[in-house]
């Protein structure tokens, strides 16, 4: 059983939550719901959750001094929030999981089954995210982290060569040599840095624009990137590739 806390000074977003989970989350047990950040901490200490199910906005203590008074304690963390379209690409910069209110039951099912796979949420990963959310200019970050079977490690953009799609699962291939295989599909990382240097040439592969070598032309067009990898170059996105760099 995972067992989980919700903490949010709005009673009926507690009661919706706390019921959703009982009609479609059997594997978590709700060991206590609070209305009260101080009341949340205490909560925190004495029960040791697994799961923290956290709002972020709150009058007494915000959720990140909720999580600076429990530093000591190590749980899964899903923000449950009401923050706009860049505050949500800063989580998933930060690889923090969340819920945006009004919670869709089935955004509430991938969660909880994300913290059943996923590694317990770490300190860096908060203060990431807080540095974003606080920030004074709505300016992305240029380090992402990136969840793999060891933990959670934090790269710049600019040392990302390529990424390769592995089913539901994205490997990332660095300046220095390292890989990671990150529990994201290809899609989610397109979606998340496509309006950076990076662009989807092909349905396995989406790659830093900086770090392209050469471009071979032919029957079979494609890359050879900084590290001498040669990527494929799909029909469908030569001219789009071509046209961004004035190849055309």
């Amino acid at each position: 059983m995972i067992r989980a806390i919700i903490i949010d000074d709005e009673p009926n977003a507690v009661g919706l939550l706390a019921l959703r989970l009982s009609q479609h989350c059997p594997q978590v047990e709700l060991v206590a719901s609070c209305t009260n950040s101080h009341k949340g901490v205490q909560a925190i200490l004495d029960y040791q959750p697994d799961v923290v199910f956290l709002d972020i906005e709150m009058p007494q203590m915000n959720g990140f001094q909720v999580l600076e008074a429990v530093s000591g304690v190590s749980f899964s963390l899903v923000f449950v929030t009401a923050y706009d379209k860049f505050a949500l690409k800063a989580f998933r910069y930060s690889a923090v999981d969340y819920l945006l209110k009004p919670i869709d039951t089935q955004e509430l099912i991938q969660a909880v089954n994300r913290v059943e796979k996923q590694k317990k949420t770490t300190p860096e990963q908060v203060d990431h995210l807080k540095q974003q959310l606080h920030g004074t200019t709505k300016q992305l970050p240029d380090k992402i982290a990136l969840p793999y079977q060891n933990g959670v490690t934090f790269v710049d953009l600019k040392d990302i060569i390529y990424c390769e799609s592995d089913d539901n699962y994205t490997k990332f291939y660095l300046i220095d040599g390292q890989h990671y295989l990150v529990t994201k599909p290809l899609r989610d990382i397109q979606e998340l840095l496509e309006d950076r240097d990076f662009q989807r040439i092909h349905r396995q592969f989406f790659i830093n624009l900086n770090h392209i070598k050469k471009f071979v032309r032919g029957e079979g067009n494609y890359l050879i990137m900084v590290n001498q990898q040669s990527i494929p170059v799909s029909r469908g996105q030569k001219d789009r590739l071509l046209e961004r760099f004035g190849w055309l």
